[in-house]
Formats: C-alpha cells, sequence, structure tokens
C-alpha cells in the first residue's frame, strides 16, 4: 500500500522533521478560438515531494514521480538540507490530523464522454459568435480532479480529493478601430452538471462585447467611487490580502512597519476575512498543504488590522498561530503563505442607498487586473457607468483606479448587504496559477483618482 511505503520512508528519514506531499491531477481541457477547435487535451500528472529540515541547516527538497524513488528521495532530501546555511528554523504547532477526505460529485466530470463536453463548449461559442460586430471568441472548458496525500515525521496522514469545473468565455467586438471585449465564466469545485445551462452567461459576454463599443472613455478626475462585487473582491486580494501574508511582511522591514496589529485602516464597518473553510468556493480546501486544518481568519475587524496569514513556519518565526495558508501549486513546488477565499464581510447599505446621493460618481464593474507596490495601487475596471444625480447614467471605459491602500480603506463610508464571491479567481504568487476566491458585497469609496481622457 502506498501508506506503508510512505509511513516506511518517513521512519527511516535521518532529518528532525520530514514531509511527503503525492499528487495525481487529471485534466480535460477543450478551447474553440472563433470557430476553430484549438485544444483538446486529457493529461494526467503524478509525483510527489519530500521536505526534510535537520537543525542548523535548513530545508532540502526533492520531487520524484514514483513511490519506488522514495527512500532515494528523502535521503536526498535530508542531504540537502545538512548543507543550507540559514537561520534556525523552526514550526508551530498543529494538531496531528489522520484523515480522509472523497468528493461525491452530482455527475462525475470523469466519467461524460469527451464529445458531449465538446458538445455544450461549441454551443456557448456558436452564441458568442451570433452577436453582430463579434470578431474573435476564446471558449475554455476545463476539469480537472486532484488526489493529494500529504504525510509528516510527526504522524499526520491526510488524503484529500479536489475536483474543480471550468467554463470561461470571451468575445471579442470590433467597429473600425474601436476594439472591446466582454469576459466571464464559472469555475467551481463541483460536478459537470454545473457547467451545463449556461446559455445566458454567454449572451451576456457577447452583449457585453457589443455594448463596450459604444461607451465613451470615461473623464479622468477625482470620483466618489461604487465598485461591484467583483472589482472590490480582486482590490482586498491584491492590493491587501497580499501585504496579509506573512513570508512577505516577515522578510520586508517596511511592510513590518505598515503591517501592524491594531493598526486602524478603516471605520468600525470594515471587516476582512480569508478563510479556506467556507464549501464550495475555489480556495476551499480541509487542510493545507502542511496539514493545518483551514479557518475562518479575521484580519482587518472593525476597522482594525487584527490577524496575518501563517504557515507553520513563519507563524513560528512571529510568534503567532498557523492559519491554514501554506500552498502549493503542484508537486513540484514547497508550500508557500497564500490567500484561499479573501472578502470583505457585509455591511447593511443597499445598492440604491449607494448611489442615491452622489450627484456625480462612477460605478465600476469587473476588474481587467492591476499592479500594487507596497501600498500603491493601480487597478483596471472592465466597465464602468456614470452615476448622476442618484442614477446610473451611460455606459464608460477605460476605468482606471489609483491610489494608497490604506487611505482608500479609511475611505470606504458605505458598505452593501449583498456579498457575493467570484468564480473564476486565479492567484500567480510566485509559483504561478492556483484557484482562490475573492468576495465582497459593493463598495463605496470617497475621492478615488480615476485615469481617463
Amino acid at each position: 500500500m502506498d501508506r506503508d511505503r510512505i509511513s516506511a520512508a518517513l521512519a527511516n528519514s535521518k532529518a528532525d522533521y520530514t514531509e511527503i506531499r503525492v499528487e495525481t491531477r487529471r485534466t480535460t481541457r477543450i478551447v474553440y478560438h472563433g470557430q476553430r477547435l484549438e485544444t483538446v487535451s486529457n493529461v494526467v500528472n503524478a509525483g510527489g515531494i519530500v521536505r526534510a529540515l535537520v537543525k542548523g541547516g535548513g530545508w532540502g527538497i526533492s520531487t520524484f514521480n514514483s513511490l519506488d524513488t522514495l527512500p532515494e528521495r528523502v535521503q536526498q532530501a535530508y542531504d540537502s538540507a545538512r548543507v543550507v546555511q540559514a537561520e534556525p528554523i523552526a514550526l508551530a504547532d498543529v494538531p496531528c490530523a489522520v484523515d480522509d477526505i472523497r468528493v461525491t460529485l452530482e455527475q462525475d466530470f470523469r466519467q461524460i464522454p469527451l464529445t458531449d463536453k465538446q458538445a455544450v463548449l461549441e454551443g456557448y461559442n456558436d452564441i458568442l459568435l451570433s452577436y453582430p460586430r463579434v470578431i474573435d471568441t476564446q471558449a475554455i472548458y476545463a476539469d480537472q480532479f486532484t488526489t493529494m496525500t500529504y504525510a509528516n515525521s510527526e504522524g499526520a496522514y491526510l488524503r484529500e480529493e479536489r475536483p474543480m469545473a471550468t467554463t470561461y468565455l470571451m468575445a471579442t467586438a470590433r467597429d473600425g478601430d474601436n476594439v472591446q471585449r466582454g469576459f466571464d465564466g464559472l469555475s467551481v469545485p463541483g460536478g459537470y452538471e454545473r457547467m451545463l445551462g449556461l446559455d445566458g452567461l454567454a449572451r451576456q459576454v457577447g452583449q457585453s462585447a457589443v455594448d463596450m463599443l459604444s461607451a465613451e472613455t470615461v473623464v479622468g478626475g477625482v470620483y466618489p467611487v461604487v465598485c461591484d462585487p467583483k472589482l472590490a473582491g480582486v482590490f482586498i486580494h491584491e492590493a491587501f490580502g497580499h501585504l496579509s501574508e506573512a513570508d512577505f511582511v516577515y522578510a520586508n522591514p517596511q511592510a513590518q512597519e505598515m503591517m501592524q496589529i491594531g493598526r486602524r485602516f478603516g471605520n468600525r464597518a470594515l471587516n476582512v476575512v480569508d478563510d479556506g473553510s467556507l464549501p464550495g468556493l475555489r480556495g476551499s480546501h480541509r487542510y493545507d498543504d502542511e496539514g493545518t486544518p483551514t479557518q475562518h481568519n479575521a484580519l482587518i475587524h472593525e476597522g482594525e488590522l487584527v490577524g496575518r496569514l501563517h504557515s507553520r513556519e513563519t507563524a513560528a518565526k512571529m510568534g503567532e498561530a498557523p492559519t491554514g495558508n501554506a500552498r502549493a501549486s503542484g508537486y513540484r513546488y514547497p508550500p508557500i503563505v497564500r490567500m484561499t477565499n479573501t472578502y470583505i464581510e457585509p455591511g447593511e447599505a443597499s445598492f440604491d442607498d449607494m448611489i442615491a446621493d452622489i450627484e456625480l460618481g462612477v460605478y465600476a464593474c469587473e476588474a481587467y487586473g492591476g499592479q500594487t507596490m507596497l501600498e500603491n495601487f493601480s487597478f483596471s475596471a472592465g466597465h464602468g457607468y456614470m452615476i448622476r444625480n442618484g442614477q446610473l447614467a451611460e455606459r464608460v471605459k477605460d476605468v482606471i483606479l489609483s491610489g494608497n491602500l490604506f487611505t482608500t480603506l479609511a475611505n470606504i463610508d458605505a458598505i452593501g448587504n449583498d456579498l457575493s464571491f467570484s468564480s473564476t479567481g486565479m492567484c500567480g504568487k510566485g509559483q504561478g496559477g492556483l484557484p482562490v476566491a475573492t468576495g465582497a458585497p459593493h463598495i463605496r469609496i470617497r475621492d478615488v483618482v480615476l485615469g481617463g481622457r
């Protein structure tokens, strides 16, 4: 049995601490680009990683693709750890978990014929292509079933099944030199049934691309801005969440000064959480990749910084508790501190109340992406609408928000009662894409600098 082989390898390790993580990942991917079926693939990746820690040394790492080589890889990781010159590493204590987490899918995508998946995706792509002025599309279907086994020399042994099904749609519309895009998708740790019946989503994406052709570029200036849940969620992930990751804070004196526990970031209505235990979200697992249970981690409570995200190593370094945020993109990588499902908790305001007293402002929707540098950020909304005399008015484009994180958080003066989570979130820190969820209600921010014409 695999468990016997893993347990024997751990028992024979000479290191002070050893852990082994083994993954098998089966992935199907279908891609339409315009009218062309561009990709159809079925891929199986299988392998594992050994991490060994010795006193007076550091981490030694070795990867493998067969359990037949596990004893040699454990020895290799130990030998590597002995030659590392590093400050002493300690690991915070966590419960020694033994668990087996299986999933039951209503429609197991592994049992669905590839031709059925292709036909459904082709239907969504045909809807996109049916819109006038849509000149190109990209329609992606993917499913992935990962089985993760984790064990360490303290006695933990975990087996967890992690499914993910995804449909992503994008349409490109053109009118002369004016080229615009619409995009959206759905990605969930669920079964094939969640990928069916997305015709409405496809129509929304196609119509959005066409509607953007008539949008005017927003006039640059300082406005009250209402952010929709998608943009607000990406903002809190990118601009604030990464500053909450303890590996970054520990290694960066400027970040330590900025992210002092007890610092006030906003009014008492502002609460920010990272929670990897929420069911049904892209960033959720029962345990992280060090065997620590995931949990509800308050980061900002009533406007005050109260926590940060940890691995066992960073928790020990900073004298705090592990939070279940040690995650790896795959078996080739060691776990690092990463977010799971990061969100702003809901408040009490309705959307109508938020815009009612705005004489001139902007409603910013969706997120193309952005960049951050410590506390400074710049984000591009997918599109927006002017707010005039308390009502939504014309659609606008090229809505770019920029500013200082702490000033912006302090300027949040209304938080909606309509929390929702993204269904396509990915985080690219260090090791490439890792599924996450970002969430927020609508939020209203005073005095936001918007780029534009």
